[in-house]
This record gives C-alpha cells, sequence and structure tokens, in this order.
C-alpha cells in the first residue's frame, strides 16, 4: 500500500466512522493470530492522548493496521520521532498523520502565560510556537492553535533527517496534518 493509497483507507474508515457505519475490521481471533509473528501497521498516527481521540476508532481500523502513538498536544520530539522512524524502517508504513483535535486541553494550556508545574510546562512549550501564530489570525483561536500545531509537528516530522525527509522527499513517505471534530466524528485533512 503506498501513502496515497494508506490515505485513502482512513479518509473511507472515517466516512463510516462518521455515518456510523462501522465495519470493525481486524478484530477477531484470525488477525490475532496472523500477528502473533510480526506487524505492518500501513499508517503511523500521531494523536493527542486525550481520551476522545482514539485512532484506530476514528479511522474504523483494526489489529495490526496502524502504529499509534498518543503524547498530549500530538508533540513530536526525539523519542515519538525514534518510534515513527522505527514504524517507516522497520514495519514498513507509508503514512504518517498528525492529529490534533477540537478544544485540546495541552493546547489550551499553552494559550496561557502562567508557569506550569512539573514537566507540563516543557510539553507545553513545544505548542507555543503555534498559539504565537494563532493569536494574530482571524477567527477560533484555540481551533486555529491545534490546527497550526498539526501542521507545524507534520512539517517537523517530514523535514526529521536524515530518514524521515529522505522518504518524504522521494515519494516513499506521506506526512499529513489532520485536525478530528469532536462533535461529529470527521476528521479533517489540512492542506499543507
Amino acid at each position: 500500500m503506498t501513502g496515497q493509497e494508506a490515505l485513502t483507507a482512513l479518509k473511507e474508515g472515517n466516512q463510516r466512522y462518521v455515518k456510523n457505519e462501522l465495519m470493525h475490521p481486524h478484530l477477531d481471533q484470525h488477525r490475532r493470530h496472523e500477528l502473533v509473528d510480526g506487524q505492518k501497521p500501513f499508517a503511523v498516527v500521531l494523536s493527542c492522548a486525550d481520551s476522545r481521540v482514539v485512532p484506530e476508532f476514528l479511522f474504523d481500523q483494526g489489529l495490526g493496521d496502524l502504529f499509534v502513538i498518543r503524547v498530549a498536544g500530538n508533540v513530536a520530539k526525539d523519542k515519538v520521532i525514534a518510534s515513527i522512524e522505527y514504524a517507516v524502517l522497520n514495519l514498513g508504513s507509508k503514512l504518517i498523520i498528525a492529529l490534533g483535535h477540537e478544544k485540546c486541553g495541552a493546547v489550551a494550556a499553552a494559550m496561557g502565560d502562567d508557569p506550569l508545574p512539573g514537566h507540563l510546562g516543557i510539553l507545553i512549550d513545544n505548542i507555543k510556537p503555534a498559539v504565537h501564530i494563532a493569536k494574530t489570525m482571524k477567527g477560533d483561536t484555540l481551533t486555529n492553535a491545534v490546527k497550526l500545531n498539526a501542521r507545524i509537528v507534520a512539517g517537523n516530522i517530514a523535514e526529521s533527517q536524515p530518514i524521515l525527509a529522505e522518504r518524504v522527499k522521494s515519494g516513499e513517505l506521506v506526512v499529513v496534518p489532520a485536525y478530528y471534530k469532536l462533535e461529529n466524528g470527521e476528521v479533517e485533512f489540512i492542506e499543507s
């Protein structure tokens, strides 16, 4: 499956989710047995850790279909990039989605000026560039910041040297930012 074919599969799965016509593929005993000796997820989804955002459900996929990485604010730093590289190099994933979502608490926290306790400040610092730009834009600042954050994260992933950038440049790997709407379940794929 190419990156574009993988993207089509996710779009189709999301439409099933939105229409409540889920197929729940690859969830049976047969699939579990198929995966005992290895996995070949066709896509990587970097999503927020928010409990309302479950990529396997949003895209109507099953066991072994997606390599999911979840971190508040869908931030991509070294450990996340390394996990993505593993999926691309060793598992054959051809698509990466950087998935932000409506009413993201991590992005909302980045909009404030008060310092946050513990490691939260470090996480939020990664989101601040999107917030600064969003504050200059028309429209809802939080929505704009979430979408910009997804776009920035996708760009950072696509430019990550040496593994991911080379594959993006050759067309072997596709990286797409996206925005999940809590209200209706739709995933909006953001144009770069």
